[in-house]
């Protein structure tokens, strides 16, 4: 059996988070969806499905599988936007010696596809998949959590922080590999692990009592900072002096993070170091939010949060919706962000009141005035920002960087914006 993990025609409805990364590369809990389905699928071909222009940078970060290309006569086809939680496999009747459609719904779930149709189908993998894709094949529902939409990763977050913390922590006989110093607070010790290399100052405080925490390695936690599980730091993020991080929060990789934070999502990379709330929200890579920026999560008249997605507001029907913002984009001290609002990729925001609910990616501006951020001059800081992290942006990511710049021009041209 080979495993291919594909896009959909749905992919734009997690924009402007798919903008630079397939959907199955988001995070929701400890790791990528992507992930989550592999780890049901252990030593097997592996073949990434995705859009035409991230196949380059994707063929680049993953080198050991296949990109866009098929190499076996049997593969297993399993949607990016599946949530495999522990009973996924259960959920497919892989057994079946036909090949099988998997839906939830009118949803593409999973396809078992051998023959004729699978060299059809590999004639087609430049394309992004449909439901008639499969047709003819005998189709099966079944019930498996799918992710429409960024909210969707963020309510799932939870759940998702305590699933992952069981997988990864189930073999481990010692879950205290850190430097603990004199004075820190582990509530529920049980269901807290602390990586190699990780470091609590005094006064800090772990509450696992409502769900389990996940410290990474070289993660430092700095002194009176406060963590509420179910929680997860990734590898080398520092948590500041006075931190409050409420339940349902991931922080990935390489991340600072302060104030308050609270049911959201930082892929990793990012900064939200300084005072400020940041509630029921997903930043991409290399965001960083100013000083005492905030967002609201909840309307004033306790009504249904409405965001902007592919110019259409989309009425999510529930309470809490935050901030949904997109790789490289930056804001300035004291921005204040609505409910529901959805930023683009590289957006330079700044200045008195309040920004739009959506602001289109490579906007410079708020909301007094907003124009374009000129492809150099973004791409400049984008570079600047990531050296200074000793990483280096590779030529296919920048081709990557300005595919996005011109995949977004006619959105920035609707709202009056030079191009």
């Amino acid at each position: 059996m080979h495993v291919c993990i594909f896009e959909g025609i749905y992919f734009d409805r997690l924009l402007p988070l798919t903008f630079l990364r397939p959907t199955y590369e988001q995070r929701c809990g400890i790791t990528s969806l992507k992930d989550k389905i592999l780890r049901h699928f252990p030593n097997i071909k592996v073949t990434l499905h995705c859009r035409s222009y991230l196949a380059d940078f994707l063929a680049e970060k993953y080198p050991n599988y296949e990109i866009n290309s098929i190499s076996s006569k049997e593969c297993l086809f399993v949607n990016g936007r599946v949530l495999a939680e522990e009973n996924f496999l259960q959920s497919l009747d892989l057994n079946n010696p036909n090949d099988i459609l998997f839906v939830n719904g009118e949803t593409i779930v999973a396809a078992k596809v051998s023959g004729e149709k699978l060299e059809n189908l590999k004639s087609n993998l430049h394309d992004l998949f449909t439901l008639s894709d499969f047709d003819g094949l005998i189709k099966k529902q079944v019930d498996v959590k799918m992710i429409n939409y960024s909210w969707d990763l963020v309510n799932n977050n939870p759940e998702q922080i305590a699933a992952d913390f069981k997988y990864f922590t189930k073999d481990k006989k010692k879950k205290l590999l850190g430097k603990i110093y004199p004075g820190t607070f582990l509530l529920n010790e049980d269901e807290i692990f602390i990586d190699e290399g990780a470091s609590l100052k005094p006064g800090v405080v772990l509450d696992a009592e409502e769900g389990p925490i996940y410290i990474g390695k070289d993660v430092k936690l700095m002194p009176n900072a406060v963590i509420e599980g179910p929680a997860f730091i990734g590898d080398g993020s520092i948590v500041k002096i006075g931190a409050k991080i409420y339940g349902g929060t991931s922080v990935g990789e390489v991340c600072k993070v302060g104030g308050e934070v609270e049911t959201s999502i930082i892929h990793s990379h990012s900064n939200k170091q300084h005072e400020g709330f940041l509630g029921h929200s997903y930043l991409g890579m290399w965001v960083n939010l100013g000083a005492d920026t905030n967002n609201s999560d909840l309307k004033n008249n306790y009504g249904s949060a409405r965001v902007f997605i592919n110019g259409e507001l989309v009425d999510t029907g529930l309470l809490f919706v935050g901030l949904t913002m997109g790789d490289h984009s930056k804001c300035a001290i004291n921005t204040m962000f609505n409910t529901g609002t959805n930023v683009g990729v590289s957006c330079n925001i700044f200045g008195a009141g309040i920004p739009p609910r959506y602001m289109p990616s490579f906007s410079w501006g708020g909301g007094e005035m907003m124009t374009t951020y000129a492809l150099d001059r973004s791409l400049e800081v984008a570079k600047r920002v990531m050296g200074r992290r000793k990483i280096a942006m590779s030529n296919a990511e920048e081709k990557l960087f300005r595919k996005i710049f011109d995949l977004t021009r006619e959105e920035r041209r609707k709202r009056g914006m030079p191009n």
